[in-house]
């Protein structure tokens, strides 16, 4: 048995993540940079990679989480990330999750913006279009799954942008 160096969980044998916090587990890139070899990655590894974002869940209380989780999973369907904002002024688990939907609608004003200019470009532009489009359901699948499994893990590449606390 290990232990994560991050987040200190216990990290079975064979575990290539580790199930708390999901960082890399120790043995996973030191053996591939030693031998001299190439480190191969998988696909499985590389949705690891993207979706292992910043996890503050152990920040808010668990009756905040269980209360709001409604209101967390609205945040990300538009325009709708007022409704937490609203209805749940006081909670924090669904102020961060209102934060991080308005931050993805932003992303989605963006990408409309985008995919309009490149409309105009017929074949490159449908695929940019799509492209852009399915990058923007990932992030919002991403964020629907975390808050109805009560989780506060900022969503990939955009996570970070803090438009209100």
């Amino acid at each position: 048995m290990a232990f994560c160096s991050k987040c200190g969980k216990e990290i079975n044998d064979g575990q290539k993540f580790c199930p708390g916090c999901g960082a890399p587990a120790d043995g996973s890139t030191a053996n591939a940079t030693n031998s001299g070899a190439t480190p191969t990655v998988d696909l499985s590894d590389r949705i690891a990679n993207f979706t292992n974002t910043a996890d503050t869940t152990s920040e808010f209380a668990v009756n905040d989480i269980q209360e709001n989780k409604v209101f967390a999973i609205l945040a990300y369907l538009g325009i709708l990330f007022i409704v937490p904002l609203l209805a749940a002024p006081n909670s924090k688990f669904a102020r961060y999750h209102a934060n991080q939907g308005s931050v993805l609608f932003i992303t989605l004003l963006a990408v409309l913006i985008v995919s309009l200019i490149f409309g105009l470009i017929p074949v490159l532009g449908i695929i940019i279009r799509v492209i852009l489009y399915l990058c923007f359901l990932t992030l919002l699948v991403i964020g629907i799954v975390n808050a109805a499994q009560g989780k506060a893990k900022e969503l990939p590449l955009i996570g970070g942008i803090k438009l209100f606390k």
